[in-house]
């Protein structure tokens, strides 16, 4: 069984410049360009990103991460609230900080198990062990990595939701983003969709302390996982040739049946 949540720092690693330059462009200010520097013994057109990570952007990821582990049923394997820290702070300043951050953090939970682990050597027990993982923490770029590996081990990115939460607001999308490729075909998963609303509503009920929203998101979650147990309409992605809109209703349908037998 896999049953984990990875969160990943989205507005500071080697993204930060990307969103620097989107939001000069916005307010119409020059585009923003990274210090000059030089790399002695590079030879040739040298391009780089710098790579910042702050301690308030790693705390407050870190810290979601074990409020979130608090809420759920711990590791497959053993039952066990466990919170991993994957970085790179063998070489890497940055991940040193996010480290350091996440052992200030980690006291004020004494309920949780501590993990650590290199990225490179997670992309491994990600495949071989993901039943020994409950929430990973990580920075920006490892963890855009990842998450796109770990939506393997749930059938691929038809299936992988994904949330945006920022300090006051959030949204969800699965972990694909847009497929323009495939508008007006009937034919894309729609299962990764329906996965980010039920992120929402969890999101939405700890926010709010409201328990009835997280029931229903346990509910949408459940009735995707009827609906693929019972195997007869999957999109062409798993093997099947159902269109999106019949896996959509068969989802919507079984929903509907729990909301009227739990409200």
């Amino acid at each position: 069984m896999v049953d984990m949540t990875i969160l990943r720092e989205n507005t500071e690693g080697l993204y930060h410049s990307l969103l620097r330059r989107s939001a000069d462009r916005a307010m119409g200010r020059p585009p923003y360009e990274p210090p000059e520097m030089t790399f002695p013994g590079l030879k040739g057109e040298v391009a780089y990103d710098p790579r910042p990570i702050s301690e308030h952007g790693s705390e407050r990821l870190i810290r979601m991460g074990f409020e979130i582990a608090e809420t759920r049923n711990g590791a497959p394997i053993d039952g066990k609230k466990r919170v991993s820290c994957i970085d790179k702070s063998n070489v890497t300043r940055g991940c040193q900080l996010f480290r350091r951050t996440f052992d200030k953090v980690a006291p004020d939970y004494p309920g949780t198990e501590l993990d650590y682990g290199y990225i490179d050597a997670f992309t491994q027990w990600l495949t071989r062990s993901p039943e020994s993982y409950d929430v990973v923490v990580t920075s920006n770029m490892f963890g855009d990595i990842a998450t796109d590996l770990g939506a393997v081990l749930q059938g691929g990115m038809g299936m992988a939701a994904s949330g945006n939460i920022g300090d006051k607001n959030a949204f969800f999308e699965p972990v694909h983003g847009s497929a323009p490729k495939y508008a007006g075909m009937n034919k894309v998963n729609p299962i990764a969709s329906i996965n980010s609303i039920q992120l929402m509503m969890n999101w939405l009920g700890r926010k709010n302390d409201d328990h009835d929203l997280t029931v229903i998101g346990s509910l949408i979650d459940e009735s995707v996982a009827d609906h693929l147990r019972d195997g007869k309409g999957l999109t062409y992605d798993l093997g099947g040739d159902a269109s999106c809109s019949s896996v959509g209703e068969s989802i919507a349908s079984r929903l509907a049946t729990k909301l009227q037998n739990t409200f």
